[in-house]
């Protein structure tokens, strides 16, 4: 069976290949967990079910390995913590809040039938590693600085190139 999706950069359906058809990889940016979901928190946690449903069909169950953050560390996490729990150190109130709200946030995906990722780390088990990846990205050129933001440097991403030649 062959899977065509649609590609925003070169705006056109595409066959899709897996860099490695015996372990389908799909990674997605999965909750900011300050407050309850909303219905259009549900539209990408849908999309993505569907999407890991379809390349399990395709490539069989044990083959695609589904990836999911939770995004537990946020300027909104920090000032609904401090608002609601004024009497617990900082980051006992964010344990408190992103441990609440992530529970909620899997009873909705539970309730709406999707399946669980086989993995779902949360951004503060990772922080290291992301500050040296944003580093790496900086001293690279494809990242820079601005309004206290690191932002991706897009004009450096090689497949900007085909876009162009294809306007």
């Amino acid at each position: 069976m062959e899977l065509k999706l649609y590609d925003t950069l070169t705006r056109e359906k595409r066959v899709f290949t897996p860099l490695d058809p015996d372990r389908v990889r799909m990674y997605v940016c999965g909750p900011t967990v300050y407050d309850f979901a909303h219905i259009g928190n549900a539209r990408p946690l849908i999309v993505f079910d569907v999407l890991f449903r379809l390349l399990r069909h395709v490539y069989g169950r044990d083959h695609v390995v589904y990836i999911r953050n939770i995004t537990d560390v946020d300027d909104k996490i920090i000032a609904r913590a401090a608002e609601e729990y004024p009497n617990l150190p900082l980051n006992e109130a964010i344990r408190v809040v992103t441990e609440k709200t992530e529970q909620q946030f899997h009873a909705d995906a539970d309730a709406l039938g999707c399946l669980p990722p086989n993995v779902e780390p949360r951004a503060t088990e990772y922080i290291e590693p992301m500050r040296e990846l944003i580093e790496r990205l900086l001293a690279s050129g494809h990242a820079y600085v601005a309004e206290e933001h690191v932002l991706f440097r897009v004009a450096s991403m090689p497949m900007l190139n085909v876009r162009r030649s294809l306007s």
